[in-house]
């Protein structure tokens, strides 16, 4: 039974609950297996005839504040003691989970509230609808830690804004207006918080009106109109040289130990 991810139907709707609230819902290595496996489960319930759209959303004040970057660095179990040298096959298997999500045969809403941080935001940008509560806060924070988004979201946050607001958000590191956010294109609406949750249903329940063969082959067709695996490839390219420097290394030792600024060297 998974511990960090709750999955639970109601009324043809998955809800998949990120449910790590004392720490955030900071996403480890098994928070996301548990969140991969909770796509398969809304998968099948779709081809069994019990599903028809998911719900992402997480249990107390944050949607996510990223990645629990140090269990990453102290975890040598799944990919060995060595495995910042040779990155790839960890951007990879991050990236399988939120291209999982991306290519559900649902469509697929993310309720965000308190804050959604780096992978948090990458795991949004994945989903085909993203509701916010007023006075969410967004970043793509990586660049203020030596590196890059690298699990889709360089790619995705280029095709829903442009390239000039991609390269403002991550650049700068900081954190999105959620007004900004929502005439920008990366939020579809932003409510009041306690309406977060009656607000997906209501768009659940239009597109429910819809023919589900017809509502899942509009969404494969326009994802695949616009997919660019190869950018993915980039992404990973890109973190692997990052990961090597000695920027990425003081970036990272500042928020495990909470010293900024970073005194960066440019190598």
């Amino acid at each position: 039974m998974a511990e960090f991810i709750k999955t639970e139907i109601i009324e043809q709707i998955v809800h998949i609950m990120l449910d790590r609230a004392d720490q955030r819902n900071a996403l480890n290595w098994q928070m996301i297996e548990e969140l991969g496996e909770a796509v398969d489960i809304a998968e099948r319930a779709y081809l069994d005839g019990n599903a028809r759209i998911v719900f992402i959303q997480a249990a107390g004040r944050v949607f996510s504040s990223g990645i629990d970057l140090a269990s990453f660095v102290e975890d040598e179990s799944k990919f060995g003691e060595n495995w910042q040298d040779n990155l790839f096959p960890t951007t990879y298997a991050l990236q399988s989970v939120t291209n999982k999500i991306e290519d559900c045969s649902m469509p697929t809403f993310c309720l965000i509230q308190g804050y959604c941080l780096g992978l948090g935001l990458e795991i949004a940008l994945a989903c085909d609808f993203r509701i916010a509560a007023e006075r969410t806060k967004l970043a793509l924070p990586e660049s203020r830690l030596g590196m890059i988004p690298d699990v889709g979201g360089t790619t995705r946050l280029l095709r829903l804004v442009g390239p000039s607001r991609a390269k403002e958000i991550i650049m700068t590191g900081g954190n999105i207006d959620i007004s900004d956010a929502e005439r920008w294109g990366l939020i579809n609406y932003v409510v009041p918080k306690d309406d977060l949750l009656s607000k997906a249903e209501e768009r659940a329940k239009e597109i429910m009106l819809s023919a589900p063969m017809a509502v899942s082959y509009t969404k494969r067709m326009i994802n695949d109109m616009l997919d660019d695996r190869s950018s993915l490839k980039i992404e990973a390219w890109a973190q692997a040289q990052l990961l090597r420097t000695e920027d990425c290394r003081n970036g990272v030792n500042a928020m495990l130990t909470k010293t900024y600024p970073v005194e960066w060297k440019g190598k």
